[in-house]
């Protein structure tokens, strides 16, 4: 029996104050939607996002340290249209053709945050 069913949500850390960087690049270049944290939460900053079944949750650090290897991999209806955005609002992609098949890139979020985008 298979223990586990789907991923929740991905946590990413953030630096304080970083909330609306995170707007910019997970919710208008992503086109992902923010959600509202749980009220107990709020105080302790961050922000949350979802697109579809897919949640992040980025939550602020004190000792922030971006994760350069460590990252989620998003999976993209229009991966071709969404790369293109991103390239033309001046975000580095490096493409990754080393799994056959397989068309995908990765980005860095505001914070330095690895993130993979691959083509449905």
């Amino acid at each position: 029996m298979n223990p586990f069913t789907a991923i929740d949500h991905v946590q990413l850390a953030m630096p304080a104050s970083g909330e609306n960087a995170a707007r910019d690049f997970y919710g208008e270049l992503l086109g992902m939607t923010e959600i509202p944290k749980p009220p107990e939460l709020v105080l302790r900053g961050g922000i949350w996002f979802e697109s579809g079944k897919v949640q992040l949750h980025l939550g602020v650090d004190g000792d922030f340290h971006p994760a350069r290897k460590a990252h989620p991999a998003l999976r993209c209806r229009d991966f071709a249209g969404l790369t293109k955005k991103l390239r033309l609002a001046g975000i580095e992609l490096v493409d990754d053709g080393s799994i056959p098949g397989m068309t995908r890139c990765h980005v860095h979020d505001p914070f330095g945050n690895r993130i993979e985008l691959i083509a449905e």
